[in-house]
Parts: structure tokens; C-alpha cells; sequence
């Protein structure tokens, strides 16, 4: 079976009386737009999205008939868990990640990344609490960021700390 398009979400959808059958993805497949995949009840999805940019989300519903609805799971993953105590930390977490250009999700209070050996051992040295949990990667941090500034003004990261008064 061939999807090209994102029919709603499981929360917007008629699902009454219908069978659930997940597509499990990991967090990093989210963003692809070709994909063979298998769902949990066994049928095999060609996933072609050639026309638009996209990422999956967590209930996205792909296909529906009268008794089935196929719709996106994320996987749990291992991940870094972060819960920076202010404005000021999280500024600089997101700097010192976003420098590595390393993906970053947010689920409140919690930052959260995939985990990365090196990256604990960095953050765990310049003395914040990093914690190893299993979680969905679900709400991925889009931004857009400026290049560093020669100017005589500072950099990115120097405004950003202007800006939360540290």
C-alpha cells in the first residue's frame, strides 16, 4: 500500500468502532520521504511524500477504512534528559547543543535529545544534570539561527544572554 498524504490525526478522526493498527517509527524516520515500513498488524506501507515537506507526528493518521486506522507511534528512545533551572541555562543548553547541530525536542519542563555518549560525558562536566531515560522524541525544537557575528556586537550566544540578563 502506497501513502502520499496525511489524512488528520488520530484526535480529529472518527475512530469509533474502528481497529487501531500503529506504524512504529523511530524518531529520525519521522522526517523521511520515502519509507517501507511494516505496521504492528502486519501490512507493509510504502511511505512517498514527494510533494511537500513534512515530518510525522505522533497520531498522524495515514490510511482508514471501515474497520481500520493506520496512525503513526514513535518509539521510545534512549535520550539525555535535561531540566535546566532558568532562562539562562536553557539558553546555553540550546547554544552548546545547537553548536553540535544535534537535534533537540522539548516536552515541558524537559529538554531532550537522543542520546550521545560524548555529549552526556561534555554536559555532565560543565555541571549539569543529565539524565538517561527511555522517551518519545516528539516535539522537535525548529529554529532558525543567524550566523555568528564578527561585528564587534557579540555573538548569537551573547545576545541570547543579554536577553535572559545573565
Amino acid at each position: 500500500m502506497v501513502i502520499q498524504t496525511i489524512l488528520g490525526h488520530w484526535d480529529n478522526f472518527a475512530t469509533t468502532g474502528k481497529i487501531l493498527d500503529k506504524l512504529p517509527l523511530e524518531w529520525y524516520e519521522t522526517n523521511k520521504r520515502i519509507l517501507h515500513k511494516r505496521t504492528a498488524g502486519g501490512r507493509q506501507l510504502t511511505l512517498k511524500f514527494l510533494q511537500e515537506s513534512h515530518r510525522l507526528q505522533q497520531g498522524d493518521v495515514l490510511w482508514t477504512d471501515d474497520t481500520t486506522v493506520i496512525a503513526v507511534d514513535i518509539l521510545p528512545c534512549d535520550c539525555l534528559v535535561l531540566q535546566p533551572a532558568n532562562m539562562a541555562a536553557m539558553a546555553a543548553l540550546c547554544y552548546e547543543i545547537g553548536n553540535k547541530h544535534l537535534p533537540l525536542f522539548y516536552k515541558a519542563p524537559d529538554l531532550l535529545m537522543p542520546f550521545d555518549q560524548p555529549l552526556y560525558q561534555l554536559l555532565t562536566a560543565q555541571g549539569y544534570v543529565v539524565q538517561q531515560q527511555q522517551r518519545q522524541l516528539i516535539h522537535p525544537l525548529r529554529t532558525s539561527v543567524m550566523p555568528h557575528s564578527t561585528s564587534g556586537q557579540g555573538s548569537l550566544f551573547t545576545k541570547i544572554m543579554k536577553l535572559t540578563g545573565a
